[in-house]
């Protein structure tokens, strides 16, 4: 009963759960299928909304479509209208310019008629006057010759014919000897008139450099000297051949040394060559099998011996011991000479010391032949290194112009990118002419060898340019030994590399066309102009940003001689374009020497001077200058052969008083005085005796040098003249807008910093720790100013706080009118900036290019001054910490040492370890010494506890003084933090200075290039 009851109950249970399960089923489907209708009814809306607004995006997108077509349609419109209004006017302007053009060659066709007529009479009556004396010779011959015939008629059947015969054949050869003698005295004169020419000379080792230059380089002192040379080296070999058997006697062979000092050929030139064609194909053949015979005696070398003995500073580069040498050797030559030319002109001397007493002429030879051989082999030695180091020189700058050109061109090691600029087109064409010029002098100075050393050179540049560029590693590793050097890797192995270097002004003076024209062999400077490289420009706008820089970081800046600011590589290229300069007019002035001189030089020189002079003056004055300076009617004279010298000195005349003019009124006496003497020398020159006119030329070669570089100067203070009148405005903010442009047009926008900047993105990367060090420095000037406050007790005020006030300086200002450093607020940028600098300069290593982010470039050498200070301030604090605890001196004797070992540190570069120890040890304390060079030299190491300790405490008191400012603030922090390492107040100033040069560096930074480091930040 009870079983059935269950089951009942089982199946009630049962029932009840199918017929509620079913319920649930029937719910959850109707839920299902009304949620189905709601995101399909959704989905269709979405569809629509969709489909609409696909179509009003379609028609907004005709609709902008249209517009753009009707302006583009309009511009091309007006572009087509414009391009035919000028094509118009240009037809118009060449028509003028055909006819002007027609106009003046027919002119010039008259002109060269006219010259021609004039020069074709002269010739022939020159051949008519020819004829009329070949006339007057011919019939005197015949006299002659029928009053022979008739006395040889009347003597033919004497009987004295025979005796008659003898004695006349006698006088005859009498007549003849002394006519000979008679003829060679007159020509090649005998050696006591050679010595008495040379003694009219003067020459003399005591006479002034510019005399005795001139003297040297007079053609008719060389033709008088080289005379007496010559005959001297004859009387010798004759000397030497006229010997018994038992004392031969033969000459020393110095042809080795001979070749050294030949000077070697010159180039021939186009005209030489063209004169050349006419002559026979033998005459060549017979010339080249002889061999031209070298004078035992160069003249040049020589004279040069005066020039050393008398003028050894101008001479020498240094003083060692091959310069002694060459003096002394310089000095027993000359005594020699002078003695020879005594004995020639007095006979025999009796002298009181030496080898023989008693001085005839062949004892005397053969000394000063001797003494030549002496001094010509320490010439030599000294000119080959001369030689040498002037090689080594041109040698880098080749290498340093092969690396520009590579970065500037970005070049591959396969080849040339055929996808070049015009613009690096013409970098690359400039730099191998400029190329070919040092490897033609590297020529002339070491021969095949130097040019083969030079190719290894630039070979080797370009291997490791591509490698280090593989690698990655920076290029100043690969290539240290092109460029200067940098800083060393520890402190103590150059500690005053560069902290006492005075800041350099920047200059203004444009690259001249003379000095263009200097990079091109033998080319006229007339093409100088038409092609100014696009290196040019980049220099100059790189000076104009280095100047403004200069401007915004120090406002007391001055010009005093339009100096730059240049590292050793740009002195190397200074000196080699100073003596590229020096070749090209001594070149000028050779060719003016010549027995045929090329007077198209002196046209070209003209154009120089009138073209820059068209630069300078007024609108008003260029007709008168292009009148006066007639170019047209110059170039005709020279060609023609002709050298009009008071035409040339009319126009020479006319520049100077033209410059004078364009000078300032303060320099009008001196300027006159200056082209007063100009013009007196020239006309000493012209008047000259000289029957080939060469000094002429030379006279107006040097006239047209002193006033191309009189127009280089006055272009220069002119520039001075701008700068300081754009002075106020460049520190102002316009100078900040100025540096923000050029940075831009460097580097791009501050949208593409990311890509532009890599060097900066990755220095900013590394600053992730800025927040804790601000937070670090506002509790220790908060811990700092509590302490201030308890010691100071309370102080009623009316207004106002009582701590130090807070430099509130603007943002148009850098520094203060007191010269106070403005206080980081914590802006997120200017405390980047600030800290990444600080940790910069705080490195061991030599800041480079390649390291130094992009926007700090223009500060480089500020940057590692910086760093220098920073090191010597760490070298100077480690050796005071030995120092006092070796000896435990007061705190006065202290201050005293640190006084003596910063003076040390700034006045000798390159001072190290031994030098700091022999200024703080006594000389007899030499344990003492070893001990603290031992201490020192740890303590200085990377690792050592000393040198952490001493570092991390100089860079705590850098960062106060960096943050809160040189004011009251920064000197408490530097005065806290430098007293943990017994720094005194010599060290704390030297902080405090390095602090406010740092941070004036990082506001102006941050002022400059703020937009591309905020676009950087957030990346970060």
């Amino acid at each position: 009963m009870r079983l059935a009851k269950l089951d009942e109950l089982r199946q009630a249970a049962k029932t009840s759960v199918e017929i509620r399960s079913e319920r649930e089923r029937v719910k959850l489907g109707t839920q299902v299928e009304s949620r189905v209708q709601k995101a399909e009814a959704n989905r269709m809306k979405i569809l629509k909304a969709s489909h609409q607004k696909r179509a009003c995006a379609k028609e907004r997108t005709s609709q902008s479509m249209m517009r753009r077509m009707a302006r583009e349609s309009k511009y091309k419109e007006r572009v087509r209208a414009s391009i035919n209004q000028k094509r118009v006017a240009a037809e118009k302007k060449r028509l003028g310019l055909l006819e002007a053009e027609k106009k003046k060659a027919r002119a010039r066709v008259q002109q060269v008629r006219h010259v021609a007529n004039s020069v074709s009479n002269q010739r022939e009556i020159e051949r008519s006057k020819m004829r009329d004396k070949l006339e007057d010779k011919l019939q005197r011959a015949k006299r002659y010759r029928s009053e022979f015939l008739r006395q040889r008629r009347r003597q033919r059947d004497s009987i004295s014919l025979y005796c008659d015969m003898m004695q006349e054949d006698a006088d005859l050869l009498s007549r003849k000897l002394s006519r000979c003698w008679r003829c060679f005295v007159r020509q090649k004169r005998t050696t006591l008139d050679l010595a008495k020419a040379y003694d009219g000379l003067k020459i003399n080792e005591s006479l002034p450099f510019e005399q005795l230059a001139m003297l040297l380089e007079s053609l008719n002192t060389l033709k008088t000297v080289k005379s007496l040379l010559d005959r001297l080296e004859i009387r010798l070999e004759a000397s030497k051949n006229v010997t018994t058997v038992s004392q031969p006697s033969i000459l020393d062979n110095i042809d080795h040394l001979l070749k050294r000092v030949a000077t070697p050929r010159r180039k021939a030139t186009p005209s030489t060559l063209r004169s050349r064609k006419g002559k026979k194909v033998s005459s060549v053949r017979n010339v080249a099998g002889t061999s031209v015979k070298m004078s035992r005696y160069p003249v040049r070398v020589v004279l040069s011996a005066f020039m050393i003995l008398g003028h050894p500073d101008a001479v020498f580069n240094g003083q060692g011991d091959q310069e002694a040498a060459l003096n002394n050797a310089a000095k027993g030559f000359v005594r020699e000479l002078k003695l020879l030319i005594n004995v020639i002109q007095e006979g025999p001397v009796q002298v009181s010391g030496g080898e023989s007493k008693h001085r005839t002429l062949r004892s005397q030879l053969d000394l000063f032949d001797k003494a030549w051989c002496s001094f010509l082999n320490s010439f030599v030695i000294w000119k080959v290194k001369d030689a040498r180091l002037l090689e080594d020189d041109l040698v880098r700058a080749a290498c340093q112009l092969e690396l520009s050109m590579i970065q500037k061109c970005k070049l591959t090691p396969e080849g040339v990118d055929t996808m070049l600029t015009h613009d690096k087109k013409a970098i690359q064409m400039q730099v191998t002419q400029d190329q070919e010029l040092l490897t033609e002098k590297v020529r002339h100075l070491s021969g095949v060898a130097g040019v083969e050393r030079m190719e290894s050179a630039l070979l080797e540049t370009r291997t490791k340019y591509f490698q280090a560029k593989e690698d990655g590693s920076p290029m100043a590793n690969q290539l240290a030994h092109f460029f200067s050097p940098s800083p060393a890797s520890s402190p103590v192995q150059s500690v005053s590399s560069s902290s006492s270097r005075s800041k350099d002004s920047i200059g203004v003076e444009g690259s001249n066309r003379v000095n263009r024209s200097l990079l091109k062999d033998d080319t006229p400077p007339s093409s100088g102009p038409s092609r100014v490289s696009n290196g040019t420009v980049d220099e100059v706008s790189n000076q104009n940003e280095l100047m403004v820089n200069e401007f915004l970081h120090d406002g007391n800046l001055n010009f005093p001689g339009g100096s730059t600011v240049k590292d050793e590589e740009d002195n190397l290229k200074r000196r080699i374009k100073e003596t590229m300069e020096r070749a090209f007019w001594d070149n000028v002035m050779e060719s003016m020497k010549l027995e045929k001189p090329d007077y198209s030089c002196i046209s070209n020189l003209m154009k120089e001077v009138s073209d820059e002079l068209c630069q300078m003056v007024p609108d008003s004055w260029k007709v008168e200058i292009t009148e006066t300076i007639d170019l047209d009617i110059l170039s005709q004279l020279l060609n023609s052969g002709t050298l009009d010298i008071d035409y040339l000195g009319k126009m020479l005349e006319f520049a100077l008083a033209t410059l004078r003019k364009l000078s300032a009124p303060a320099n009008d006496r001196e300027n006159e005085s200056t082209h007063r003497d100009l013009l007196k020398e020239l006309h000493r020159l012209c008047e000259a005796e000289d029957e080939s006119g060469n000094f002429r030329a030379v006279a107006i070669v040097k006239g047209i040098r002193f006033i191309l570089e009189q127009i280089q100067e006055l272009k220069r203070e002119i520039g001075i003249g701008r700068i300081a009148i754009m002075k106020p405005f460049l520190q102002g903010p316009a100078g900040f807008d100025y540096l923000t442009k050029a940075f831009e047009k460097r580097y791009g926008p501050p949208t593409q910093a990311y890509e532009s900047l890599p060097v900066t993105r990755r220095w900013i990367s590394t600053l992730l720790s800025s927040k804790e060090e601000w937070e670090e420095h506002n509790n220790t000037l908060s811990a700092l100013n509590v302490v201030e406050r308890s010691s100071m007790g309370i102080s009623l005020k009316t207004g106002g706080s009582f701590l130090s006030p807070v430099n509130t300086t603007s943002k148009s200002t850098v520094m203060d009118t007191a010269g106070q450093l403005s206080e980081c607020k914590g802006e997120r940028v200017d405390l980047a900036v600030r800290l990444g600098l600080l940790k910069l300069v705080n490195q061991v290593a030599g800041l480079t290019p390649e390291v130094l982010p992009e926007t700090f470039q223009l500060n480089l050498f500020r940057v590692r001054d910086i760093q220098a200070e920073i090191q010597n301030i760490i070298v100077v604090t480690t050796s005071l910490l030995i120092w006092r605890q070796m000896l435990a001196k007061s705190e006065s004797e202290t201050e005293s040492m640190a006084k003596k070992l910063l003076e040390l540190l700034d006045g000798k570069e390159g001072a190290g370890l031994t030098e700091i120890i022999e200024t703080t040890m006594s000389e007899e304390d030499g344990e003492k010494k070893k001990m603290m060079r031992g201490l020192l030299g740890k303590s200085l190491g990377e690792g050592n506890t000393v040198y952490e300790r001493v570092t991390s405490c100089i860079y705590k008191a850098a960062r106060g003084a960096l943050l809160a400012g040189n004011g009251e603030n920064g000197k408490r922090m530097v005065e806290t933090e430098m007293k943990k390492v017994g720094g005194g107040g010599g060290l704390k100033e030297r902080v405090l200075e390095t602090a406010r040069a740092l941070g004036v560096v990082a506001c102006v930074s941050v002022r400059v290039h703020g937009p591309w480091l905020t676009q950087l930040m957030p990346q970060h």
